[in-house]
C-alpha cells in the first residue's frame, strides 16, 4: 500500500482518528484511567514502557483496523517505539491498515489574548525527517482559543499554518488543530 492509499483512506475512510498521543504529562492520568497507579512505576523509562504495553494492547485489538479507525496520533516516544519487531508507523499502516500520524507540538504557552500558541519546536525538522522516514504520514499539533479576540486568534491561526507549511516542505500532511474551549462564554462570536 502506498501514501496514495493513506491519503484515499484519510479522505474517504469511515472511521475516527484515534488518540494514541498522551505525553509525559498526561500519561500518569491516561494509566490511572485504566487503573494503573502511580505508584505502580519509580521513573519515567517505566511508566512510558507501561503506556507502550497499553497501546500495543489496542492496536492488536480485532476491531482496531482501517475498516474502523483510519488514523492513529502518536507520542514521539510511541512513533520510535515497536510493535511485534516492526516500527510503530509502520505496523500500524502495513499490518494494521491505519495511517500514523505524529502529534509535534511540545505543549502550550501560558494564556495571552485569550489563547494559548504552541511553544517553540527548534527542532521539529529533524524530528519530521525520522517520522517520514519511519512511514508516519501526517502530525498534529494542538493550541487553544479560550476567547472570541480576534489578536489572539489571528496569532494562533497564522502560527498553525506557518508550522503547518515547515510540516508540508518535509512531505508530511498537518492536522492543524486550534481548539476552541468548549465551556467560553463567547464560542458563538
Amino acid at each position: 500500500m502506498s501514501y496514495q492509499d493513506q491519503r484515499d483512506l484519510i479522505h474517504a475512510g469511515q472511521g475516527f482518528i484515534a488518540a494514541l498521543d498522551q505525553s509525559g504529562g498526561s500519561t500518569p492520568k491516561a494509566l490511572a484511567a485504566y487503573g494503573v497507579d502511580a505508584a505502580a512505576f519509580s521513573s519515567d523509562a517505566e511508566m512510558f514502557d507501561m503506556i507502550h504495553a497499553m497501546r500495543s494492547r489496542i492496536v492488536h485489538a480485532p476491531d482496531f483496523t482501517g475498516a474502523k479507525v483510519v488514523g492513529a496520533i502518536l507520542f514521539e516516544d510511541t512513533m520510535d517505539r515497536e510493535f511485534d519487531g516492526q516500527s510503530a508507523p509502520q505496523y500500524l499502516w502495513q499490518q494494521r491498515g491505519v495511517v500514523p500520524f505524529l502529534k509535534v507540538d511540545k505543549g502550550l504557552q501560558d494564556t495571552a489574548d485569550d489563547v494559548q500558541l504552541l511553544k517553540p519546536m527548534p527542532d521539529l525538522d529533524a524530528l519530521l525527517q525520522r517520522a517520514a522516514a519511519l512511514g508516519v504520514f501526517g502530525t498534529k499539533m494542538r493550541s487553544v482559543i479560550h476567547g472570541a479576540n480576534p489578536t489572539g486568534i489571528y496569532q494562533i491561526v497564522a502560527q498553525q499554518f506557518e508550522i503547518g507549511a515547515q510540516i508540508i516542505a518535509q512531505g508530511l500532511i498537518p492536522i492543524l488543530e486550534p481548539e476552541v474551549s468548549i465551556t467560553i462564554s463567547d464560542k458563538a462570536e
